[in-house]
Formats: C-alpha cells, structure tokens, sequence
C-alpha cells in the first residue's frame, strides 16, 4: 500500500511539474517578448500538502530590488511563474504600462 502511495505522489508531483512548466514558460515569453529578457521561476506550488501546477492567469507586478526594478508575473495565488531581469525604474514603469 505504501509503494502504490509513494507512487502516487511521484506521478501528482511529475504531471504538476509537466503542466507548471507548460504555463510558466507561456508567461516567460510574454515577458521575454516585451523586455527583451526573462527568467523561468517556479512551476509547481504545494497546496494543502500536494504539489499543483502553477496557477493558468498572470497577474504582473513591478517589485524593487536591490539591483533596480523587476517586472513579475504572478498566478492567481500569487505564484510567481516569471521574472524579467532587474531595470532601471522608467524601462519597468514603460513596460509594466505596455
């Protein structure tokens, strides 16, 4: 009962991971294609103690860094599936208004 459980769990992480990077990636190159850069960040999230696939939706935000501006795009849970590489403030301000 317990190989058949572990197994289970193995397959529900796989296939979260497999339709996380699927979604991920799709926000990836919106950002890619609107500044020029953009990193891959999370695919999977662990929800009541089970990995799921980031979420379908993007919602963007800009955050400050240490390093200057990034621009993220977030699922409805606030996941983050994307990030572009950190910019000056007036390039994140024009890109986040595009």
């Amino acid at each position: 009962v317990h190989i058949v459980q572990k197994i289970h769990y193995i397959m529900q992480y796989f296939q979260a991971v497999q339709i996380g990077k699927q979604r991920a990636n799709k926000a990836q190159m919106i950002l890619f294609d609107i500044s020029g850069f953009a990193m891959l960040t999370l695919t999977t999230k662990k929800i009541d103690g089970k990995f799921v696939p980031v979420g379908e939706e993007s919602f963007a935000t800009v955050i400050k860094t240490s390093d200057g501006f990034v621009i993220i795009l977030v699922d409805e849970d606030g996941f983050t599936k994307a990030q572009t590489k950190a910019l000056e403030k007036e390039e994140a301000k024009k890109i986040f208004n595009t």
